[in-house]
């Protein structure tokens, strides 16, 4: 039987338990979480409420169902059950008065990062990704459009067991981190991790750029709103963060930490990608980068011959779904997959090209044309990326020394002048800092490797020998 209370005093409790609410869970999260909230009645011993999304419906009955009785029951004892639902975006809601100041303060604000922070609960969708408030997502860039090659095989699978993985599963590795230059896949891997995981309504997956994860921290901060920006990052079941090389910020950093940890401890899955592996972010905390280096570190290498052909037939196979005459013949693709050897994205605007010249030209693509479309695309080969643990490697047996001598404290002659040597190539052939140096060699000062780079280039100058050994070195290292 429906408790027959007049509307005035029905909203006059509502209002009260609203005021509960506030006092028990404080301004910031009340705002966050409950501001978008609705009486929809009070029948027998329920209380029936809705909210504008699925993901927020969740996120309340997970952490604050009980809050929410226990203030209703402080105005109505015989209330003993919440009933939560969804209601339809094109529902025409008189909103309450404290939802109109709610929204108004956000509008005084005048800051886009409280609107987006915001839209983790109220953007009136389904518990999909943007209903999360998550970076951008392209259609396109699904497991079904990805080619596999011998380059990116290991982070093709590692990536698919984690799309497929079930709420409740044990999480095989934790975090997934996948490095690679750019163009060769790493944000298309990420990116159909997350369209998998949100086609259905089982896990919550949050794809994030490291940019659009600081955005969001700073703003939070801003709008005194972090409490409930931590809640729901750690209420995600995988989050998917990209670009972390770009994050910045001592306190942006040792935010994601806490949050790379509290996921990870409480089986949540975590997926990173990066353009170097954990051992190179330089910027990062070196807690932040022991963390990533203990899940399972996948490299993505360059594309191969074969990989390149593959890719630009199926962006032809793409492009003629919308464009059915157009056509490019093989030995053109043969072509384009052996010139065009720097990343995919050459690759695919290499075909964007021939597309639109034979297009507005009615022109059929010929091997003459696809050469001078893409010429500037043909960049020169670039040289080996060199890694500090080859120049240790090979140092060492040039001086006919170990790798752990370089690294030890030893300071006699036969090991302190290969560790000199060693570290002025490091110094030269690669883009770490003369920190980062140190702390591979050891775990020594910057001082130290600027003094043993000074000291090279000394002898370098003057000493014919240790100049052509250098060469040597430089020359083995580059092949």
């Amino acid at each position: 039987m429906t408790m027959t209370i007049a509307e005035g005093t029905e909203q006059d409790r509502w209002a009260r338990v609203k005021g509960r609410l506030r006092s028990s869970v404080g301004e910031d999260v009340y705002s966050s979480w409950f501001a978008r909230m609705d009486l929809e009645r009070v029948q027998d011993e329920s209380v029936h409420l809705s909210v504008p999304t699925r993901f927020l419906k969740s996120w309340i009955q997970t952490h604050y169902a009980e809050r929410v009785l226990t203030c209703w029951q402080a105005e109505l004892p015989e209330v003993h059950r919440i009933d939560l639902t969804v209601r339809s975006p094109l529902r025409n809601t008189a909103p309450v008065k404290e939802n109109k100041a709610a929204e108004e303060r956000v509008n005084d604000r005048s800051e886009r990062g409280a609107a987006e922070l915001r839209a983790v609960a109220t953007v009136p969708v389904s518990a999909n990704h943007e209903a999360l408030g998550g970076s951008p997502l392209d259609p396109r860039l699904t497991f079904a459009s990805f080619i596999s090659g011998r380059s990116n095989t290991l982070a093709l699978a590692a990536a698919r067991q984690v799309a497929e993985g079930r709420r409740g599963d044990p999480v095989m590795f934790n975090p997934l981190y996948i490095h690679a230059g750019v163009g060769l896949g790493k944000t298309h891997l990420l990116q159909a991790v997350t369209w998998a995981g949100n086609s259905g309504t089982e896990r919550k997956v949050l794809y994030l750029t490291a940019e659009k994860f600081m955005y969001g921290f700073v703003a939070a901060l801003k709008t005194q709103t972090a409490l409930a920006f931590k809640e729901a990052l750690r209420g995600i079941d995988v989050l998917v963060i990209d670009d972390l090389q770009f994050l910045q910020g001592k306190s942006t950093q040792a935010e994601f930490c806490h949050t790379l940890n509290a996921l990870i401890d409480a089986g949540r899955q975590v997926v990173i990608a990066a353009d170097r592996p954990p051992s190179d972010l330089e910027s990062l905390d070196d807690r932040v980068r022991s963390r990533l280096a203990g899940g399972l570190v996948v490299e993505m290498g360059q594309l191969g011959e074969e990989l390149r052909l593959d890719i630009l037939r199926s962006r032809v196979a793409a492009a003629k779904v919308h464009h059915a005459s157009f056509d490019v013949p093989l030995p053109v693709l043969e072509y384009l997959a052996k010139a065009i050897t720097h990343n995919g994205r050459d690759l695919e605007g290499a075909i964007n090209r021939l597309l639109a010249h034979s297009k507005l030209n009615a022109q059929p693509v010929t091997l003459e044309m696809a050469e001078r479309e893409v010429r500037d695309l043909i960049r020169p080969q670039e040289p080996r990326r060199v890694k500090i643990e080859d120049i240790q490697r090979v140092v060492a047996r040039q001086y006919n020394v170990s790798r752990s001598d370089l690294l030890s404290s030893r300071r006699t002659a036969n090991v302190v002048r290969p560790r000199q040597v060693a570290m002025y190539l490091a110094k030269t052939l690669t883009l770490r800092s003369l920190p980062e140096i140190g702390r591979r060699f050891g775990g020594r000062d910057h001082t130290t490797v600027l003094h043993a780079v000074r000291k090279i280039e000394a002898l370098v100058a003057k000493d014919i020998s240790l100049s052509d050994e250098v060469e040597l070195l430089k020359r083995q290292l580059q092949e």
